[in-house]
């Protein structure tokens, strides 16, 4: 063992360390850290970006800690019910605890976000994570959030999704989408009608880092949607993706783009702590530069009428306003800035400023480019400073962008534009070229022409076409010489593999499930295009010609949602692939057998019990299930609009029905998410200890009884998941009862 790990296993056996972030406030962790910089409040106190007579307010905002924030996922249906076990326990039990002699005040909604969906409280993260009196508040934050259900997001970040104006059929980009808490609020707009199981629109979710790609897939496969798509490439010179319309392959223009770029981050002070020693004006020269890359490549992918919001956790008007300046010169009227101070009632935001100064980090301050030494033009660049003629400079409006300032409404500090694109940008502006003909091989093709099977290659490590507009077809030995490739780098990915109609996978499951015959076949794909196929995923039409369509010019990180997965025991009873918990509701609209329709107790029996027996159901669907033979079923809840006190929403859950038993395959939390809908009380102590047996007794085991995955135990690490629920953890229904019966 070296002597770094043993002195970190020294410092944790004292609570060196662990011990100061306890016990201090928020922010702990970085007592060392001072939260002052001489040069930022000069920088900010001249530039006057802050209203007179507020400065000081403004300063002891950003030294305060940012309030937590949560916001519920408004596209799925349980949204409202959420909301209502929030406000009527969670909030109502916050308001009785005292915490050293101090009550605490209950989480308030944010004025200005749609439908309550989204509130703060002043508690910081140490308190709701450490105090025991709201130890239940905060496994319900988590649970929550493992599920998709609550997004713990600042509160500025919510924001640039909004301004969007965001429809059903929109195709969407998202520029710098890691992490991906604005990503999933796309998803979720997307999704605003459920009824409809795959809208006419998409996002495609893109990142420069690899690794952060992952974690952007995280936070997109929590929603469950099969119109996402995370690729990986620099949003600077993210190529241009072509889709066949008609027979023809044209290039894909966006309704909608979040160009939420990289930037110094002085508005995150409050959370990011370390900014506050790190903090130099030099950071906004050296991102100015590439902020603007990224937006103009962003307005040429943005189809005209379409609208791109540009936004950074940055105050700094080098950052922002100096960025949207030159985008609005370099348009020549093709854009222009849309006035959104009416969009969000409740929000207080500064406009746009039409002066600003430069500072170095020296402390020498530039008024126009004309001052700047010869030596210095390689930082300082005439982009960053204010357009000298006052006519045009008056022309681009720079009032209708907006700037969160943190004390106005104890926020973390936020700039947002949103641009309106009325033409053709000025250097895309051409003849038009004669339509083209998409090549055989990865064109989209007509149901009954379709190809055995269509794969879409891997692209990490592999080398792509670069360039913007589609390469003509060369004929022969004239033409130009092809584009140079760019080597793609990071993880190599499985393939896409899209099925065709007649794959002898989908027949069986096909008959098995009776799908109806507007089902669409040619959506689902695997990730192998050798060996059994172990699951299949599905996505919607558009973004299945999107993938076809542009194989070798990007690089697809995900993509999909899971519908099915295989069991080997299966195969005895008529189909080799169980149904999915994660893709239920996109396929449930298909599915025309194998349902059984439950009521609120018998959700609580198969959510609470490991494998109940059939007895248990009552009697409407005891008989449903007993008509079933044994495999993969549907278990699906009606809300009664005469039972207000039970869940108003409808519920289904992918189930198994054994030869004398049945049981849910539901993921943990989500387990929880349903008990709690229910009324059912979810806790597990610190120290996750197993108290009582389960409800219900286990069924012992028996032939075929179990699904088997890849020949071996359903216990596998993927199912231990969806099975696990520790007997500790249901503690009793809203009527204080415990939930459990007799064997």
């Amino acid at each position: 063992m070296g002597k770094r790990s043993r002195q970190r296993q020294k410092n944790q056996s004292s609570g060196v360390g662990r011990d100061n972030r306890d016990n201090g406030s928020w922010g702990a962790g970085y007592a060392d850290i001072v939260k002052e910089n001489q040069l930022f409040e000069d920088y900010y106190k001249e530039l006057g970006l802050v209203p007179e007579g507020e400065f000081e307010q403004f300063m002891d905002a950003m030294r305060e800690p940012l309030p937590a924030t949560i916001r519920i996922t408004g596209y799925k249906s349980h949204a409202k019910e959420i909301l209502h076990c929030l406000k009527e326990k969670y909030f109502k039990e916050i308001q009785e605890v005292e915490i050293d002699g101090v009550k605490l005040e209950a989480p308030t909604p944010l004025s200005w976000y749609p439908d309550e969906l989204a509130w703060q409280t002043n508690m910081s993260r140490k308190i709701i994570r450490k105090s025991p009196l709201l130890e239940k508040f905060h496994q319900f934050l988590v649970s929550e959030t493992e599920s998709g259900n609550i997004s713990r997001q600042e509160a500025v970040s919510m924001i640039p999704p909004l301004l969007m104006k965001i429809e059903s059929h929109h195709k969407i980009l998202d520029m710098c989408a890691a992490p991906g808490s604005k990503t999933a609020q796309l998803i979720e707009m997307l999704h605003a009608d459920m009824d409809v199981p795959f809208p006419e629109g998409f996002v495609i979710a893109n990142d420069v880092d690899n690794k952060r790609c992952y974690l952007l897939v995280h936070q997109a496969k929590r929603l469950n949607s099969p119109c996402i798509m995370v690729i990986n490439h620099d949003a600077s010179i993210i190529p241009s993706l072509q889709v066949a319309t008609d027979g023809w392959r044209e290039a894909l223009f966006y309704d909608r783009i979040l160009c939420d770029v990289p930037c110094s981050g002085d508005g995150t002070m409050r959370k990011n702590i370390d900014v506050w020693k790190k903090w130099t004006t030099a950071n906004s020269l050296h991102l100015h530069g590439l902020q603007l890359r990224i937006a103009i490549r962003g307005v040429e992918q943005l189809a005209v009428g379409g609208r791109m919001v540009y936004s950074t956790c940055s105050l700094n008007p080098i950052e922002d306003e100096a960025v949207i300046a030159a985008l609005l010169e370099k348009s020549e009227g093709a854009l222009e800035l849309a006035d959104c101070s009416a969009d969000l009632p409740g929000l207080k935001t500064m406009p746009g400023v039409s002066s600003w100064k430069l500072m170095t980090k020296e402390g020498q301050w530039f008024n126009d480019f004309s001052e700047v030494p010869s030596s210095r033009h390689t930082q300082i660049r005439p982009t960053m400073f204010p357009h000298t003629d006052k006519d045009k400079l008056a022309s681009f409006h720079l009032d209708r962008c907006m700037r969160v300032l943190p004390h106005h409404q104890n926020t973390g500090g936020f700039f947002l534009a949103a641009l309106v694109k009325t033409a053709p940008m000025p250097w895309n502006k051409r003849a038009p070229k004669a339509r083209k003909e998409p090549s055989a091989a990865p064109a989209p093709v007509p149901a009954e022409a379709a190809p055995p099977t269509e794969e879409v290659p891997p692209v990490g490590g592999e080398d792509a076409p670069q360039g913007d507009q589609p390469a003509p077809a060369r004929e022969a030995a004239c033409g130009p010489p092809p584009h140079k490739r760019k080597k793609m780098f990071g993880f190599k990915e499985d393939p896409f593999v899209f099925l065709s109609e007649d794959d002898p996978v989908l027949a069986p499951i096909q008959s098995f499930y009776d799908l109806s015959p507007n089902f669409p076949k040619l959506n689902v794909l695997t990730r192998s295009h050798e060996g059994k196929k172990r699951h299949l995923y599905m996505v919607s039409k558009e973004l299945r010609n999107v993938m076809l369509n542009n194989s070798e010019r990007m690089k697809v990180i995900n993509t999909g949602v899971k519908v099915w997965s295989r069991n080997s025991d299966g195969e005895q009873f008529g189909c080799a692939f169980r149904l999915a918990q994660e893709g239920i509701y996109t396929l449930y609209p298909y599915i025309r057998s194998r349902m059984v329709t439950v009521s609120v107790e018998d959700i609580k029996v198969l959510l609470t019990q490991e494998n109940p027996f059939l007895s248990k159901l009552q009697s409407k669907a005891h008989a449903q299930a007993k008509s079933l033979g044994m495999g993969s079923i549907v278990l699906r809840y009606q809300p009664n609009p005469e039972e207000p006190l039970e869940p108003q929403c409808p519920i289904e859950l992918c189930g198994w029905r054994g030869k004398t038993s049945i049981r849910a395959f539901v993921p943990r939390n989500e387990r929880f998410h349903y008990l709690r809908m229910l009324g059912v009380e979810v806790f597990r102590d610190k120290s996750g200890q197993r108290g009582e047996p389960r409800e219900g007794g286990e069924e012992p085991k028996e032939g075929g009884e179990e699904p088997r995955e890849g020949g071996e135990e359903v216990e596998t690490k993927e199912t231990k998941e969806d099975t696990e629920m520790a007997s500790g953890d249901i503690v009793g229904d809203s009527e204080g009862k415990k939930e459990s019966d007799q064997p």
